[in-house]
């Protein structure tokens, strides 16, 4: 199957989209604390505001998505968030620089789903291998905006900003040129929709918010690499330039572990329940190993293992997703999808840092394992309604 031109825009797209994001979103807590001299609290505070933010923006996507295509509501968002970026140029001091923020959150949190949902309509037959392209691209964007962006905020922060901008005006181009195509599948994708097929399928829907639990499950054990285990690797001697080499590991291993797990994707490609239970046992294992971590050659096993959970559970869930989509709600069960990932990224830090305060990391790591056996209990039970209906396995 021919990759449509389209898609591997759409591809480009979430890669520089994501590239200008993850200029900023590392530093925003150092920007807060050190130059506008905020407490850490207060900046977490703004920082869980920007994730609700994301949060009504990929629910609101995903809607916009049905209602007036990807095309619109991409190119809406793109302006809201240029619009945000040449405010952060010029007003970056308190209490100019949250707002900016939630707004880049909301603008960014539109995108994503629309993003998604417009490239399972251009290439129907894609399957997970649509999904695993923008999974991949997104991965890429994070590499090189994480590390680009340490570097250029040695120089300045307002470069920072300027940088973030410079790529969203790079990205609205590629949408401008590329993406009004998606004007006529939009058409062609809600033909034939009566008041009655306008109806939810309930026990889709049903299985769709199911899944999604198990999705924010794991998202909140998996922002403890982020947050808990990051601290705990300095109390246990790992410099930072040592922690931030874990994160270059994970995005080269997406990247370069493809041919490994291929085999095993190729031969169950039609049964992504599988596939997510593996990715969810290999989750455990990377818990399990982490938790008598002393060394940093451990914490390498670590999120080595860590990495091939999530080549296995990340794109097989947007995939799922597409699959029990009725005709017309495609951008809104992405958009729920991609809310599930961002809520489970604003509570992890709150639930995993509760659990460290009251307890220690070894329970943290357990009740992480024990998030990742409910999430397990949901993924087998998800489907029970449809399975009689469905090839889902």
């Amino acid at each position: 199957m021919k990759m449509p031109k389209i898609v591997k825009m759409l591809i480009i797209g979430m890669a520089i989209n994501i590239t200008g994001s993850s200029f900023l979103w590392p530093l925003n807590t150092i920007y807060m604390n050190e130059e506008l001299g905020k407490s850490l609290s207060t900046a977490g505070v703004v920082l869980m505001i920007n994730a609700f933010g994301s949060v009504i923006g990929n629910l609101l996507g995903g809607s916009l998505f049905d209602k007036v295509g990807g095309f619109r509501s991409i190119i809406f968002a793109s302006l809201l968030n240029i619009g945000s970026l040449i405010g952060l140029n010029f007003l970056n001091d308190w209490p100019w620089y949250p707002f900016w923020l939630v707004i880049l959150g909301f603008g960014g949190g539109i995108i994503v789903p629309a993003i998604y949902a417009m490239a399972a309509a251009s290439w129907p037959n894609g399957g997970r291998t649509t999904f695993n392209a923008i999974y991949l691209a997104q991965n890429l964007g994070v590499s090189i905006g994480a590390a680009a962006g340490g570097f250029v905020a040695d120089f300045s922060f307002q470069y920072i900003f300027m940088a973030n901008l410079l790529l969203y005006v790079i990205f609205i181009i590629i949408a401008l040129r590329y993406y009004n195509i998606d004007l006529d599948i939009h058409v062609k994708n809600n033909e034939g929709i009566t008041s009655a097929s306008n109806i939810k399928d309930k026990k889709k829907f049903t299985a769709l918010i199911l899944l999604c639990v198990m999705f924010a499950l794991c998202w909140i054990g998996y922002v403890q690499w982020q947050t808990t285990i990051a601290t705990y690797t300095q109390s246990v001697g790992i410099s930072l330039k040592q922690y931030s080499l874990l994160w270059t590991i994970n995005g080269v291993l997406i990247l370069l572990g493809q041919p490994l797990i291929a085999p095993f994707i190729n031969r169950f490609k039609e049964r992504l329940k599988l596939q997510m239970a593996v990715g969810l046992g290999i989750f455990i294992v990377s818990y399990l190993v982490t938790s008598i971590a002393e060394q940093f050659t451990m914490f390498i096993v670590g999120m080595v293992i860590l990495t091939f959970g999530e080549m296995f559970i990340w794109p097989a869930v947007p995939a799922i997703a597409n699959k029990l989509a009725p005709k017309g709600r495609m951008g809104a069960y992405q958009g729920i999808v991609n809310a599930s990932s961002t809520i489970g990224k604003a509570f992890g830090p709150v639930v995993g840092g509760v659990i460290v305060d009251v307890y220690d990391m070894k329970i943290m790591f357990y009740s992480m394992i024990l998030l990742i056996l409910i999430g397990y209990y949901f993924l087998m039970i998800y489907d029970k309604g449809i399975r009689e209906q469905t090839t889902y396995k």
